[in-house]
């Protein structure tokens, strides 16, 4: 059963906060990276350990069945079984625990869904469907990713360096125009490798401002 209701979208802080991963096969392990990606420490629940999840740094394990009540005291729960029952009381222990579970490919027993992500440095990219169809959200996001190039975090860079060093200095960076640096060559100039002219033509869009 998909997600019928609205959505609020965030990007949460993970970096040091304990979350647990239920399942440990091909999806969990997949669920585990992305979890370290963010700097979580991650445990990880299931009958069988996984090979490759084994050789992960930073992650810590038991293999045995979930347990009623596993998920008290983690901030964020994936469940990724082929078990609907586990899946469930997962979800049904974090309902009680006030902790946000995910269970992989069941809507139904989710506090949050999981969007296709693209990233290119600090920027990133969300597709979702609300848990419709995973597979629309894995086309969009690889439509997507073949637009979104390496320049993409270079500009994002160079836009949150230029807006710390006018906070820096005392200015307001409200107001200023952005949007005509964003207009100018800017991304052409970083695909051609010319990252100082770049700057030099957000510093002259914004000054102009």
């Amino acid at each position: 059963m998909p997600v019928e209701t609205p959505q609020y979208p965030v990007n949460l802080v993970l970096e040091h906060q304990p979350c647990l991963v239920v399942g440990a096969g091909r999806i969990a392990a997949r669920k585990v990276e992305g979890l370290l990606a963010c700097g979580a420490r991650v445990h990880v629940v299931a009958p069988h350990i996984d090979s490759h999840i084994r050789t992960l740094e930073r992650v810590s394990w038991e293999e045995r069945p979930y347990q009623r009540g596993d998920v008290a005291g983690y901030r964020l729960v994936i469940t990724a079984t082929d078990d609907p029952a586990v899946n469930r009381a997962v979800y049904e222990d974090g309902e009680v625990e006030g902790v946000w579970v995910n269970s992989a490919d069941d809507p139904a027993s989710c506090a949050f869904t999981l969007p296709s992500v693209i990233r290119q440095g600090a920027v990133m990219v969300t597709v979702s469907t609300g848990g419709r169809s995973p597979a629309l959200s894995a086309w969009l996001g690889t439509q997507l990713a073949e637009q979104l190039g390496p320049e993409y975090g270079v500009l994002g860079d160079l836009l949150a360096t230029e807006r710390e060093r006018l906070k820096a200095a005392g200015r307001s960076t409200e107001g200023l125009d952005w949007q005509k640096a964003l207009d100018s060559d800017m991304l052409d100039l970083i695909r051609s490798g010319q990252v100082d002219r770049a700057r030099e033509r957000l510093q002259a869009c914004l000054s102009s401002s």
